[in-house]
């Protein structure tokens, strides 16, 4: 929200008040609290009649600081609030305060907020020996509205070049600066400034991040009203935001999900293939059925099968039951599709209840839907006619909701796809008196809670997985998270992936988006386009609206195009750039990426890092990745680069070092950016120099011994360096381990836990091993591949080495 008229007026009817100096202090061994008179103070009399601001500064974690700023502290709280993770219990506190003369430092690990009590009022937040933002004037106070609504605003500076990215998934340019952006849920769909996800949480270039600890409307200001600050507010008397040191944006993540909540580690079955029927098209069992052959004769493998709302009646969503008209053998259906395909089964749910369904007046009689302040049922006829709110502040109500959920869960169905949740009024009484403003963005949190601790409980924290819509601070601990209704449009696939980016800068792991498209029917150049982009994100799935998103149909309007390379389409189904091609391709590339993918998916649980990542994420010293919003690293190692364009043109930047194309093993040398045309069957997607990635043998499943038969592919390795590789294991066990060296022309493997023969691929180059030593080395088209015996400990090549013996050896 705006309040300023340019930088000498107010916008008309607004008054504001800001801190102007510190009056008095309370220092404690850990925290210190200000006290900031609005007006300077010459003499007693000038402490009459004028407002004092309380602003607690506090340290919830090392390299978090904490500021709690308060007007008037006689309110109501009513809740719900954030948990937040503090330290654990018994541990030392995180702040320590000392005092230098007039300054007051309270310390949190590296971040430190310097004070002088002496000065006009500011708030320094310094590490490493710099600044990285401050609170200065009219960086701490409140303004009223014409409305008279209290707003608390805080500013904190930009510095030249400070970028500013998160917010949740927000499908505007990737970059904030510029924008005026409310934190509140809203079914927008991808192509407005609203979002299904909001996050109260920014992270910046210059070393740090922000969280403003409030569930409600956040309204920012982000260089928008004062062009060198970022502005925030609520309508309330107290505004806490918590300054989160990095300094590489990882880090930031890092502390940011360990004070609201890692990510859950998804099962590896759901970075599978997902199929579903689609919204409003019509189907039955046989039309499941017809789907799920058609891609095993495609040889597509599928993991995930999902039926959408139409499984249940019409007019009766959400009350559980299979429509008997179409399904009238759930049970045996789900059990054939499993027994026959190998399949998971997932199924779509809201927390909305119609009132046709028999479980209106169950829920309305027991107190388990939202009221009016009348006490009646809150109801309305979007989406469902007379539908109500389940409120899941109700332990009953959530256990209710639950046991329905474990019926369907009885039946056969894996996981559940959370739909909606943003649609939640604010004119309502919920059962544990929580502020229905406040409750607008936080209801998706409990109701994506409920169902993502009810899959825990029934099948294991191994096990449990949403394909969830909604969501807010702390979300990220129910993945995955999809990004709702976008259109059929090359603009649309681009839109999604600035979500997807944003999401992962808001500290989200998974992420996952219709392919194809959702609203309308994609043609075969954007449907082709979109299935490696859906194939090399951290989940997959075929969805649409009203049309199928089986690759077959697609096919029939193939129209020949060829990339630089010759390859072709000519929409015979058979050739490489057909629709079903590609898909089976690039699925099949996904399965044996499985043990490298899952690292990353550790990674994001352990430490917040998201699988599929803005370049600034791996490339924070390269001012070149900053704003690039087109292409993402996939892991560590793996640069991809969406084609955004029927012909195949792309455009997309390189970061220093020499890169390999992991589909063709051409080398490309960066910095820079490139122009290449690639035909359906390619994108750009390159191996980070000196990386060694994992591919795991079979590729007609994500779920296998990612270590049996692994082959590590060393790209371009440099002189001197040694690369730890992990290949996990998907249910836990112990992973096999992997460590290459590379020393002038020598390359040395040793190898940990790895099961069956293993395989090193040196891309790109000539390498030989002696014989006898039962090592083998074969040249392909990408390079020396090593193949070790089962057993085999270690061994080591040369570079350009003709097989005679010097030095080459297997142990």
């Amino acid at each position: 929200m705006k309040f300023t008229d340019g930088y000498w007026l107010m916008r008309e009817g607004v008054q504001a008040a800001y801190a102007t100096e510190i009056a008095d202090t309370r220092v404690d061994d850990d925290r210190l609290t200000l006290y900031a008179p609005v007006r300077h103070v010459r003499h007693r009399g000038d402490t009459l009649n004028a407002p004092l601001l309380t602003v607690e500064c506090f340290a919830p974690a090392d390299g978090v600081i904490g500021v709690r700023v308060t007007h008037h502290a006689g309110g109501p709280d009513p809740g719900p609030h954030f948990a937040l993770h503090g330290p654990a219990e018994g541990a030392a506190p995180a702040g320590k305060v000392s005092r230098d003369g007039s300054v007051l430092e309270l310390a949190a690990g590296a971040l430190s907020l310097r004070v002088d009590t002496a000065g006009p009022y500011r708030l320094d937040f310094t590490a490493g020996g710099r600044t990285l933002t401050s609170v200065g004037t009219r960086g701490t106070g409140y303004a009223t509205t014409p409305d008279g609504t209290h707003h608390s605003v805080a500013q904190l500076s930009l510095g030249v070049g400070e970028l500013v990215y998160g917010l949740g998934e927000r499908f505007t340019p990737l970059l904030r600066n510029g924008q005026s952006v409310d934190i509140w849920q809203a079914d927008g769909g991808t192509a407005s400034e609203l979002a299904y996800k909001n996050v109260p949480f920014h992270l910046t270039n210059r070393g740090y991040g922000v969280f403003v600890n409030h569930p409600g409307t956040v309204s920012y200001e982000i260089g928008s009203e004062a062009v060198g600050q970022v502005q925030f507010s609520v309508a309330d008397q107290v505004l806490e935001f918590h300054v989160v040191h990095g300094p590489s944006p990882k880090e930031i993540l890092d502390r940011y999900t360990a004070l609201t909540g890692r990510p859950a580690l998804p099962p590896a079955w759901s970075f599978g293939l997902w199929l579903s029927t689609s919204f409003t098209t019509s189907y039955d069992e046989e039309t499941v059925s017809r789907f799920v052959r058609g891609m095993a004769e495609r040889d597509i493998p599928l993991g995930v099968f999902h039926f959408d709302c139409f499984w249940m009646r019409a007019y009766q969503w959400c009350d559980f039951t299979w429509d008997p008209d179409v399904f009238p053998d759930p049970e045996g259906m789900l059990a054939r599709l499993k027994e026959e395909h190998g399949l998971r089964i997932c199924v779509w749910i809201n927390p909305y209840i119609a009132q046709k369904s028999p479980l209106f007046a169950e829920a309305a009689r027991l107190g388990y839907l939202v009221r009016r302040p009348d006490g009646g049922v809150w109801q309305w006829d979007m989406w469902q006619a007379g539908m109500g709110l389940v409120d899941f502040t109700h332990p009953g109500a959530r256990e209710w909701y639950a046991e329905k959920l474990r019926g369907l869960l009885g039946q056969g169905v894996d996981c559940f796809k959370t739909d909606f949740g943003e649609r939640v009024p604010t004119d309502v009484v919920w059962h544990d008196g929580s502020d229905p403003e406040r409750m607008h963005n936080h209801y998706t949190h409990l109701y994506n809670r409920t169902v993502f601790d009810t899959l825990t409980e029934e099948r294991g924290a191994d096990e449990a997985v949403l394909f969830a819509r909604s969501a807010t601070a702390g979300g990220q601990q129910y993945p995955v998270h999809w990004g709702g209704d976008c259109e059929s449009t090359f603009e649309a696939m681009a839109e999604s992936l600035r979500g997807g980016l944003s999401l992962g800068l808001s500290g989200f792991g998974f992420w996952s988006h219709d392919i194809g498209g959702f609203e309308g029917t994609p043609s075969p150049e954007v449907f082709k386009r979109w299935v490696p982009f859906g194939l090399l994100s951290s989940h997959s799935r075929l969805h649409g609206s009203s049309s199928y998103r089986v690759p077959w149909a697609f096919d029939a309007a193939d129209e020949s195009s060829a990339g630089d390379d010759g390859d072709t389409g000519t929409g015979d189904g058979t050739d490489t750039g057909s629709a079903v091609a590609v898909t089976r391709d690039f699925t099949r590339l996904k399965h044996r990426l499985m043990p490298y993918l899952y690292r990353a998916a550790r990674q994001a649980a352990e430490h917040g890092t998201p699988v599929m990542r803005a370049m600034l994420l791996e490339f924070p010293d390269d001012p070149g990745c900053h704003t690039l919003d087109r292409q993402y690293m996939l892991g560590d190692d793996l640069l991809v680069a969406p084609v955004f364009t029927a012909d195949g043109t792309v455009d997309y930047y390189v970061p220093a070092g020499e890169w390999t194309r992991v589909l063709t093993g051409e080398r490309v040398t960066g910095p820079g950016w490139r122009r290449e045309r690639h035909g359906f069957d390619s994108l750009p997607l390159l191996a980070r120099p000196g990386s060694v990635i994992p591919f795991g043998a079979r590729d007609d499943s994500a779920v296998y011994d990612w270590a049996d038969g692994v082959t590590l592919r060393a790209y371009a390795l440099r002189d001197g360096e040694t690369i730890t590789t992990r290949v996990p294991a998907a249910d836990g066990a112990p992973g096999a381990v992997f460590r290459t060296r590379r020393a002038g022309r020598r390359i040395t493997t040793e190898a940990s836990g790895a099961r069956g023969p293993w395989h090193v691929l040196l891309a790109g180059e000539h390498a030989a091993v002696p014989e006898g030593t039962g090592v083998t080395a074969h040249e392909t088209g990408d390079g020396t591949l090593l193949t070790a015996p089962a057993g085999t400990a270690g061994l080591t090549a040369l570079l350009g080495a003709d097989g005679d013996g010097d030095g080459a050896d297997g142990t």
